[in-house]
């Protein structure tokens, strides 16, 4: 063997190797999706194996899997859409796109929509999790779900400021359908989570298991949780048309005197120079979950550890290691099925960046009901929703403030070369 036909051979082994490898592990076979657990919450309700196995059961034949949507007339989803955007990524026989979502949007947001995805971790904001349900952009009251419409925008437009892009690009039914699917995520969560709260409430007759009747999946869990989507259009904020005849520069002193007043006091978490500086230790509801759990966590595992068990009956030692054991769980579940808890700081206002969109009625939303799952509250209720224009037009004009506090409001140029 010559030096130079050394490199080839070794090649041309290597490539053996890997072929007789494939054929070995059957290289080329993806398992199918599937949906993740909802193990925080099941640990923390501390459901049995079985109940987590009934759970499972139920959803399944409820929503099927991710590559087998199940549509229920009574989500009022529209099954054509969902299975435009569910399954791997592949085309059809007319050369049509499908496996929207896993392609678009499940790397980040994860295939279960648990915001799980392989990349979430690297990014901060982190993505949404759309089991709860909770939005934080949209048209419609502070408690109450998005529009279609909302979840079309958000789509179209992406979230400034995040890791969440524009898909402007892609057709308008794509866009579509991945909101549906959106839907059939935080549908589908919502119900796991009131399935694995319901045990709670089970009596002793009950036996630890949920009844499978279609009173109680259909007419009490699915239904509920569904009219709530479908009531999102009739929960759209009343905005009063800003004035053509405002006076622009009176309206922004009267919005900086209610942005520093006790009415809206968003000076509170925005800071006096609006930097987002006033506080920065809150949490977001996402996050906040995740924080508690672990503080009831760490001091459950104090107390039970430093607890003598001398004296203990056989009945209370064996409840005693079952608590030691169910909070063992819990810190491995915590490890594996949820991120690192973030704070979530307040917008700086100077940048002009906001991410539930720059329009003036975008911004008239966010202050009218707050934003849900956040720290930011609702000013309905004390400030007149058309005095609420005058904080948008302040907030609007923070960016190109020349006579702030700040040296970085001031121009490089003369003011009077203006």
């Amino acid at each position: 063997m010559t030096p130079e036909t050394m490199p080839r051979r070794s090649s041309i082994a290597f490539a053996g190797l890997i072929v007789c490898l494939a054929a070995l592990t059957g290289c080329g076979k993806t398992p199918p999706a599937y949906f993740r657990p909802n193990m925080v919450e099941a640990t923390k309700q501390r459901l049995t194996p079985d109940q987590e196995k009934q759970v499972a059961t139920i959803l399944l034949a409820m929503f099927g899997t991710p590559d087998e949507p199940v549509c229920l007339p009574e989500t009022g989803l529209d099954e054509a859409k969902l299975r435009l955007a569910a399954g791997p990524v592949r085309s059809d026989i007319v050369g049509r796109k499908n496996g929207l979502y896993r392609e678009h949007c499940g790397h980040c947001h994860g295939v279960t929509g648990d915001a799980l995805g392989p990349t979430a971790a690297f990014l901060n904001p982190y993505p949404r999790d759309y089991r709860p349900g909770v939005f934080k952009f949209k048209s419609t009251e502070r408690a109450d779900k998005p529009t279609h419409a909302d979840l079309v925008r958000v789509l179209h437009k992406g979230i400034p400021g995040t890791s969440m892009p524009s898909f402007a690009l892609l057709p308008a039914a794509q866009v579509d359908a991945l909101a549906e699917y959106v839907k059939y995520l935080s549908i589908r969560g919502e119900t796991e989570l009131t399935l694995m709260r319901a045990y709670f409430e089970l009596d002793d007759e009950a036996q630890g298991s949920l009844p499978e009747t279609r009173e109680f999946l259909i007419d009490e869990t699915l239904v509920t949780v569904a009219d709530k989507w479908k009531a999102a259009a009739d929960a759209e904020i009343q905005v009063p048309p800003m004035p053509a005849d405002i006076d622009l520069v009176a309206s922004i002193a009267k919005g900086k005197e209610l942005f520093y007043g006790d009415k809206a006091n968003c000076v509170k978490c925005h800071g006096v120079t609006g930097l987002g500086d006033g506080q920065a230790n809150d949490y977001d509801d996402w996050n906040k979950a995740i924080v508690e759990i672990g503080k009831e966590l760490s001091s459950g595992s104090a107390a039970a550890r430093e607890t003598s068990t001398s004296g203990m009956s056989p009945d209370e030692l064996s409840e005693h290691r079952a608590q030691l054991a169910w909070l063992d769980k819990f810190g491995r579940v915590l490890d594996g099925d949820a991120l690192e808890p973030r704070t979530i700081p307040p917008r700086n206002l100077r940048h002009g960046i906001y991410r539930g969109g720059r329009r003036p009625i975008d911004l008239y939303y966010r202050i009218h009901a707050g934003i849900n799952g956040a720290p930011m509250p609702a000013a309905k209720g004390t400030v007149p929703p058309e005095e609420i224009w005058h904080i948008v037009n302040y907030v609007r004009s923070l960016p190109y403030e020349l006579d702030g506090e700040l040296g970085a409001d001031k121009p490089m140029l003369a003011r009077d070369r203006f």
